[in-house]
């Protein structure tokens, strides 16, 4: 959603002062307090004096970054985004540790847990930056952004992020990220048929958003979600989390799109469908008697339904060279929170071949695409926080959460190995807190490599590396059932 005033705005005010938006409003909300975390792998021990250095020369130099939440003179209510002077000191954690930790994996999963459970002080700009030189199997040094989502979307955060980083082979230059085709039709076909596909498209995507329209009223009214083990209870909003991920090979989710013509989105939804499928069996074994010895067998009851809340871009992320213009340069660009949501339905059953969950998963976002229900929803949204104000969209936004499962995301990263302000990074997993969901599931692509960021209540969730190991060995399945299906030439 837009952060100011107008639908397109712009990162730089003359009285150095704006509005929030309605969106930034709403996760101010009681019931809606939402944080992004994203926790960069380094392959060196990090340096707390060049981050600082770097910190100063861009991200503070953006006015999200350098900006304090103030309730407007006029006693309406209403708070505004206002300049101020930034003492790093406040914003650059650098704790001081044992130098022996017997298990460093868990004592940062525990650091970040920790952390999570104080909110931002709202007299100073809405982020804080933990550097942790702490060894652990997957990096040498860890560093973690904590930002309110009333600073901006994740997208955007993303590409804030990427344009303080540098090419490792070429510190002078931009990351590069992959870019969405466009996809061109056939010209080949007359005027009269491309007319009656025009007509029928549209016929179906009224239908579509109909349909869609009409469950997402339906679930923020009463229609809710099974029961399952991995749904969180009234209130799990406030629970800690815990965040914990996994890195598998982003070469891996290419073979399988690739050979079945389709998208990356298509490859991480489906095999998330069948390692839910499978974490969820273990669990309902695990509830009766037997005490779980037979959790290869279906122990799913019939008819699970389980939706996932995606929230969705609207406007074009804005570009890391732009970002990275407007941190030198003090320039303009766009910026803020434009996001409507989506509930995607996952299909919970044992299937004998695992291209089955990709296949209806790719069924399943097709329609999706073919719909406007995000656009909708963002309309609505903003209307409700517009007329009724923040607190009653936070309330109808957790209602409607409440009765989905969890969240779900992914976004795209650079295609070779950036640089951190000089601290080359192995890996980046970003999450969100804050909302009413036991379990948000984010795919963050780097290079050759996707990790896999879940944050869980523990207390509903309390073996998160068995999911994880759930969700690798699915992604293996479908992988070797490719690979075989290829060999033998048999048609899906």
């Amino acid at each position: 959603m837009n952060t100011g005033e107008s639908s397109q705005p712009s990162l730089s005010w003359p009285a150095g002062k704006q509005y929030l938006s309605p969106a930034a409003r709403l996760f101010h909300s009681p019931r809606f307090n939402c944080y992004i975390i994203s926790i960069l792998g380094c392959k060196t021990n990090i340096n707390p004096d060049v981050v600082k250095a770097g910190l100063k020369q861009t991200l503070l130099k953006h006015p999200r970054f350098s900006s304090k939440l103030v309730s407007s003179e006029r006693g309406c209510g209403k708070r505004k985004w206002t300049r101020t002077s930034v003492n790093l000191e406040d914003h650059v954690i650098v704790p001081n540790f044992d130098s022996e930790i017997d298990s460093p994996d868990r004592f940062v999963e525990d650091y970040i847990s920790n952390i999570t459970t104080t909110p931002l002080d709202l007299s100073k700009p809405l982020w804080e930056l933990h550097l942790l030189n702490v060894k652990t199997s997957y990096a040498e040094a860890v560093g973690v952004f904590r930002i309110h989502h009333s600073v901006g979307d994740g997208a955007s955060l993303m590409s804030l992020l990427l344009a303080c980083t540098r090419k490792t082979s070429d510190p002078d230059s931009l990351p590069t990220v992959r870019t969405m085709k466009k996809r061109t039709r056939s010209s080949d076909s007359s005027w009269f048929w491309r007319f009656l596909w025009v007509i029928w498209s549209v016929l179906i995507v009224i239908w579509n958003t109909f349909v869609h329209i009409v469950l997402f009223l339906a679930t923020t009214l009463f229609l809710k979600d099974t029961k399952t083990p991995i749904k969180g209870e009234l209130g799990v909003e406030l629970a800690t989390k815990r965040f914990v991920h996994r890195t598998v090979s982003l070469d891996h989710i290419k073979l399988i799109k690739n050979s079945m013509k389709l998208t990356v989105n298509d490859v991480i939804v489906g095999v998330t469908q069948a390692s839910l499928s499978k974490y969820l069996n273990r669990r309902y074994a695990q509830n009766q008697k037997d005490g779980g010895s037979n959790h290869k067998r279906n122990n799913l009851p019939k008819s699970i339904r389980l939706r996932a809340a995606i929230l969705i871009n609207l406007r074009p992320t804005v570009g890391i060279q732009d970002l990275a213009e407007m941190m030198a340069k003090d320039s303009k660009t766009r910026w803020g929170n434009w996001i409507g949501y989506i509930l995607v339905p996952f299909t919970i059953a044992l299937q004998d071949d695992p291209l089955n969950y990709i296949l209806q998963a790719k069924a399943m976002i097709d329609r999706k695409k073919l719909s406007l229900e995000a656009i909708c929803t963002f309309a609505t949204a903003k209307l409700i926080i517009t007329t009724f104000g923040a607190k009653v969209a936070g309330f109808i936004a957790h209602r409607l959460l409440s009765n989905t499962t969890m969240a779900f995301s992914s976004l795209v990263g650079p295609l070779e190995d950036v640089s951190f302000y000089g601290h080359p990074i192995t890996f980046i997993a970003p999450s969100v807190y804050g909302h009413p969901h036991a379990l948000t599931i984010h795919f963050q692509s780097y290079v050759n490599k996707m990790t896999i960021a879940l944050a869980v209540d523990p207390s509903v969730i309390p073996d998160p590396h068995q999911l994880l190991d759930e969700i690798e060995e699915s992604l293996k399945l479908t992988r070797d059932a490719v690979v075989k299906r290829e060999l033998t030439q048999e048609p899906v």
